[in-house]
């Protein structure tokens, strides 16, 4: 005969009459950018056809500098970390029925994602002879006669940019969400859009819908492992708020249960929840999408994905695995350098195969989602910091390297030059181009004086520190496989004999090249002098340290 639960355990549900309380302060940059997408929508249905580009481009880049500049005035809001302050007077501040928690952590995640976001709307506002990235009009069947008089009637797609606008808001609040239900929304504002956008390529439509398909498919599946698990953990704590589910795992689990008998629940739960978080971040075994879509996708949409995406989706695992499950890191550790090992080394070795440029990237994309998955495995202070500066430094470099892959051509007015051999002697016809693009390669390989290298080093000596030393010994290794395809491409631009006249190169535009030049500038200056980043802008533990793994003490607040 089992035990009955007493009657005391079970808590009563607690019905309030006030209204939540609600920083709008706090949550300024989300609301400028929301507020954005719904006059973007509005300018869709009531603006002119032949003033909606410019109007919609306008509105798109006022609205993410707007909720940069809001970004940094609240970074200035924050008080610094001082010998002998306690954590929680640094870790920020939760509204909203605390579903969402802005600290520094976060605001350093929403800085780098408006940043990248904005320079990713310039490579999408790019129009060269008239003719922009996107298909004229995506209801038509491609091929068909509709599609054909659409293209001559220089027909375009202007509802990219509120898709855009509101991905983005999905991007700033997923690593803000406090709770898990938060978290799905905005899981969901994020995807969504970009199920749309991954469909709407100019050239090759049927591929590009095939890949916006098999995006929308797969994401449903790690969504619906995403909600599952929420489900268990929340039978496990009877919350869904990190706080509280953190404090049942030290507590051995609600009071429905006795005795730590809600284990497993947890565990399960966690692994799910796990599922859905290493989908959106590419990880083996979760990354057969990803060179299917950024092959498929318009290049300025999976330079959007590569950077800010990935940022916002480690920014949430950060956030998940060292806050809400930080006090059973014991538990989920080991599954996550299974993972991590998995990553480096399989993406790696498939990487080497690759002959698509996009492809090539792409596994190159998941190999440093393995990298970075070495810093949470440390679950430290360090490890969050030295995350944090890989994320950025890496989106400012992939951003740039796919800019370039836009200007380089088949032959003129042809697609894009997919095959690598096709880059043969790119820097003979346009040194330029060819050096951006060598030096971004660099710094993906993590050759010295480059973001790739700094960040590199931070992600793995955090590891060491936490005594993962065999993981970063892999990590090292598959470094230098992952270097082999990189100089391969180089040596092909300098070195190789071009079939032909060779690669054939547009000319860069204001925005192409601006972004190219900031990639480039961010590349060296992160490479050269990392300090104002390391030491200012990302979170510094304070004296008064909690338990380690717990990781309150680097900024983060629950």
């Amino acid at each position: 005969m089992t035990d009955s639960v007493p009657a005391a355990a079970i808590a009563s549900p607690v019905i309030t009459e006030e209204p939540p309380s609600i920083d709008y302060a706090v949550l300024s940059p989300m609301l400028v950018v929301f507020a954005a997408g719904v006059v973007a929508v509005l300018i869709e249905a009531f603006a002119p056809a032949a003033r909606r580009h410019s109007i919609q481009l306008g509105l798109a880049l006022a609205s993410v500098l707007g909720a940069f500049v809001l970004t940094v005035l609240q970074v200035g809001a924050m008080p610094d970390a001082e010998a002998g302050m306690a954590p929680e007077e640094v870790a920020g501040v939760t509204t909203a029925m605390n579903s969402v928690a802005i600290d520094r952590p976060t605001l350093f995640l929403q800085g780098t994602i408006l940043v990248l976001s904005f320079i990713s709307l310039l490579l999408v506002a790019e129009r060269r002879s008239g003719e922009s990235a996107f298909a004229a009009q995506a209801a038509t069947v491609p091929g068909s006669e509709e599609e054909r008089s659409h293209v001559l009637a220089g027909s375009r797609h202007t509802e990219v940019y509120p898709l855009v606008l509101f991905a983005l808001l999905g991007m700033l609040l997923f690593p803000a969400a406090n709770d898990f239900l938060t978290m799905f929304v905005a899981l969901e504002v994020m995807s969504l859009p970009l199920y749309l956008l991954c469909g709407l390529a100019r050239r090759r439509r049927l591929f590009s819908q095939e890949a916006a398909v098999k995006y929308f498919l797969l994401g449903a599946f790690s969504s619906a492992f995403f909600l599952f698990g929420i489900a268990l953990v929340y039978g496990y704590a009877g919350s869904v708020n990190f706080a509280d589910i953190h404090e049942a795992i030290e507590t051995g689990g609600s009071t429905l249960f006795v005795g730590g008998t809600a284990t497993p629940l947890l565990l399960v739960g966690i692994a799910m929840i796990a599922v859905g978080l290493l989908f959106k971040v590419g990880a083996v075994p979760f990354h057969n999408w990803k060179p299917d879509v950024y092959q498929g996708a318009p290049t300025p949409i999976t330079a959007l994905m590569a950077s800010g995406v990935l940022v916002a989706a480690f920014g949430a695992m950060l956030r998940v695995f060292l806050m809400a499950f930080g006090a059973a890191v014991a538990d989920w550790r080991p599954m996550l350098w299974v993972v991590a090992i998995l990553t480096m080394v399989l993406a790696a070795v498939v990487a080497v195969t690759q002959r698509d440029i996009k492809r090539l990237l792409a596994y190159s994309s998941v190999v440093h989602a393995g990298f970075v998955l070495t810093a949470v495995v440390a679950a430290t202070p360090e490890g969050l910091a030295g995350a944090l500066f890989y994320l950025a430094a890496y989106g400012f470099t992939t951003i740039g390297a796919f800019a370039v892959i836009t200007l380089v051509r088949t032959h003129e007015n042809g697609p894009e030059a997919a095959d690598i051999s096709q880059w043969a002697g790119l820097g003979r016809t346009s040194p330029l181009l060819a050096g951006a693009l060598a030096l971004f390669l660099l710094a993906f390989a993590g050759i010295p004086l480059t973001s790739g290298f700094i960040g590199k080093f931070a992600v793995f000596q955090a590891a060491v520190a936490a005594g993962a030393t065999p993981l970063v010994v892999v990590g090292v290794l598959a470094s230098a496989v992952t270097a082999f395809f990189y100089v391969r491409i180089i040596v092909l631009m300098y070195f190789a004999e071009p079939e032909g006249a060779g690669p054939s190169v547009i000319r860069a535009g204001t925005l192409t090249g601006s972004v190219i030049g900031l990639g480039v500038a961010a590349t060296l200056l992160l490479g050269v002098y990392p300090t104002p980043v390391l030491d200012t802008l990302l979170p510094q533990p304070v004296e008064a340290a909690l338990e380690p793994g717990m990781a309150t003490e680097d900024g983060f607040t629950r």
